[in-house]
């Protein structure tokens, strides 16, 4: 079967519009332990996910120009604004994956003044994590926290288009400073040396000596999280594309090589590369999704005519098939999510084998990069570099 990219878009499209009419202005979340069949569990705007619902709502308006996609997309950014001005559960780093596809979204698509001053003030939020004594964006928990207080994760890099975009927009440099010197920690101590990954980094608090890797939601600490790979695959990709910075290309190709090299026969990942491969292990297809968007966004770097150009677009087009003919729900019209077998935290019991909103938002994202030439909200397109 080949891919029909149209037919897959109008799909995720249909159902995203069907989940805002039943669902109104509630959030798709996970469930420990897993969510009802062919249901997402439904809350409000409290976790660090609902960025990528969001995201869906707007890359459905820019496809279809139908205005109940727009008008959605907006009661659902001024709920961010209630969010960042009550502070509700926002005390992490995940702020570039809640307000990128959604308040910088609205100022991408619709040059929306108030989602610009709503994405800035979100980076300013983002900065309330930055560690001077460190040098590191901290991850969870307070300042000082006994377990966090030093800890930074590879998921992050996610996060510092945030900052780079707020500097090329207010002139103040002090955005992407930090953004760099995070990406240049992150890209030292959480890539290792045969292209693997950690998930995470713990470093002194007090001076900023490194002390160990480890990981959260990977299979082990000395363990290759896939979905970490995944998010150093894109981040550095996107970190080049704000700085040029050559390094972080060469590091994002090294992290995509790592990953295509281990995709099992259907392409389509586990949640850990060390993690026994046998019946009823768990996949990640939020995984898949992310790194072929990390891939896409990778190619736009490279000369089309070269060989990295042409391994990395077969490695999408496999992935991306895989993820259409095996794991989508295509065949399923009331299903809530888009991508079966997706993992959120194994080792958790949240979400092993469930759908996953950032693997359905990513798919999405994907799709309309092959399809449309439309990227997600992580830059301004067609943005004149400074």
């Amino acid at each position: 079967m080949s891919m029909n990219r149209v037919q897959a878009i109008e799909d995720v499209i249909s159902k995203t519009r069907n989940n805002l009419q039943r669902r109104g202005e509630l959030f798709p979340h996970i469930k420990k332990g897993g969510s009802p069949e062919n249901h997402y569990v439904w809350h409000g705007n409290t976790d660090w996910i609902e960025g990528f619902y969001t995201g869906m709502v707007w890359l459905s308006y820019e496809y279809t120009g139908d205005a109940y996609f727009r008008e959605a997309a907006y009661r659902q950014i001024a709920d961010f604004r209630r969010r960042l001005d009550e502070n509700v559960s926002l005390e992490h780093h995940d702020i570039g994956f809640l307000y990128c596809p959604s308040a910088l979204a609205g100022w991408i698509v619709e040059r929306n003044e108030e989602a610009r001053r709503l994405t800035l003030d979100a980076a300013d939020k983002l900065l309330t994590r930055w560690r001077p004594k460190g040098q590191y964006i901290q991850a969870w928990g307070p300042e000082g926290d006994a377990k966090n207080g030093g800890r930074i994760i590879i998921d992050c890099l996610m996060n510092l288009p945030l900052l780079f975009w707020a500097s090329e927009q207010t002139g103040d440099p002090k955005y992407k400073e930090i953004a760099v010197k995070h990406a240049d920690l992150s890209r030292r101590y959480l890539v290792r040396g045969d292209d693997s990954s950690y998930h995470t980094f713990y470093f002194d608090q007090e001076d900023g000596q490194p002390i160990r890797g480890g990981t959260h939601q990977g299979f082990h600490d000395g363990s290759t999280w896939t979905r970490g790979q995944a998010w150093g695959i894109y981040g550095f990709a996107l970190c080049y594309r704000y700085t040029e910075n050559p390094l972080y290309l060469e590091t994002s190709k090294r992290l995509a090589r790592y990953f295509i090299e281990r995709m099992p026969e259907d392409h389509v990942v586990y949640w850990d590369f060390d993690v026994e491969q046998a019946e009823g292990t768990y996949r990640d297809s939020s995984a898949s999704a992310i790194t072929a968007c990390g891939l896409l966004e990778l190619m736009e770097h490279l000369e089309r005519d070269g060989a990295d150009y042409a391994y990395f677009a077969d490695a999408v087009h496999r992935s991306m098939q895989s993820l259409y003919e095996n794991y989508s729900t295509k065949d399923e019209p009331e299903a809530e999510g888009i991508l079966k077998h997706g993992s959120y935290y194994v080792r958790g019991d949240a979400g092993p084998d469930d759908y996953i909103i950032w693997g359905d938002y990513y798919y999405l994202e994907a799709l309309l990069r092959m399809e449309k030439g439309l990227p997600g909200y992580w830059y301004e397109r067609n943005r004149e570099r400074t």
